[in-house]
């Protein structure tokens, strides 16, 4: 990759690293009494499984000059690159996270590649560490807030302290809709990794709305239980955006019609959805970097 293309990538010194391991985690979170254990496991993972891996994919890839196709089939993050990324996001070294993410990026892979095809998998992943009782609340918690980290390193919205006044989720249930638990879940894993959470359960589309008049929010995320109530999630989020004081709100669904088929997302006029709550964590993120973008471009 050229030199121009490195150099938009911001600096990121040790100090600035050191820093935001504790950016992004309610307080209460952040406490880890193994980290020479983790350490000397993420030195174990680099040698015997990231390095062999590039020099694979060098001996591979380089010298036979494949076409284009298989080139980029070759560079998309692979389940290995996901389970391996896990790995490294459960250590304590977040230094070793954004140089993983940099070599995948200097392979060529796109930063909204890495999302959908890494860090986004990546959280789900997590959440079915979590659900199989391979890590705890805590484990996914700190992981998760590293990985959205990892996304606001790359996105460049790390470095504004004025924007964490601005990482506001809305979550509510789909008016109608009579299950919290989804909305509950969501919530406790944003509020772990750093959000100001206002959660919505009245489930009234105008309690909902006035919700988003009333206050700025980054993003609003909306549980679905039933494909019944489809309709009323329409007209829902046509009514959000509309009436919400940030006129670029991201909006994120989820349930299980969501996960059975993340295309609905779009057809409910969503801008993402997320299958669990940890990668509801990194989904906000993204949509929060992608909602302040905006707001800089109208503003220049």
């Amino acid at each position: 990759m050229g030199q121009a293309a490195k150099a938009a990538f911001p600096a990121i010194d040790r100090q600035s690293l050191h820093r935001l391991e504790t950016h992004f985690i309610a307080s209460d979170i952040y406490r880890r009494d193994d980290v020479a254990a983790r350490q000397v496991k993420l030195a174990r993972l680099i040698s015997n499984k990231v390095i062999p891996q590039l020099l694979r994919i060098h001996a591979d890839v380089v010298p036979d000059a494949p076409p284009i196709e298989e080139i980029i089939k070759a560079l998309a993050p692979s389940n290995s690159d996901i389970t391996d990324l896990a790995d490294i996001v459960l250590g304590s070294d977040l230094e070793a996270a954004v140089a993983y993410i940099i070599v995948l990026r200097d392979r060529g892979v796109a930063m909204e590649t890495l999302f959908v095809e890494l860090l986004e998998p990546t959280a789900r992943y997590l959440g079915e560490m979590w659900d199989r009782d391979e890590c705890d609340f805590i484990d996914v918690t700190l992981g998760v807030a590293r990985l959205q980290k990892l996304l606001a390193i790359f996105n460049n919205t790390h470095h504004v302290p004025s924007l964490d006044k601005r990482r506001q989720v809305l979550m509510a249930m789909t008016p109608g809709d009579q299950h919290s638990f989804g909305v509950t879940m969501v919530e406790r894993f944003l509020v772990a990794a750093g959000w100001e959470v206002h959660t919505e359960l009245s489930g009234t589309v105008e309690d909902v709305v006035t919700a988003a008049k009333e206050g700025w929010f980054a993003v609003a995320g909306l549980t679905l239980a039933s494909d019944e109530m489809i309709d009323s999630l329409k007209s829902t989020i046509v009514k959000l955006r509309e009436h919400s004081q940030n006129r670029y709100i991201g909006i994120m669904v989820g349930g299980p019609c969501f996960t059975a088929n993340p295309a609905l997302a779009k057809e409910v006029g969503a801008d993402a959805t997320a299958p669990n709550a940890p990668s509801a964590v990194v989904t906000a993120q993204k949509l929060f970097d992608l909602s302040i973008a905006a707001s800089h471009r109208m503003s220049s």
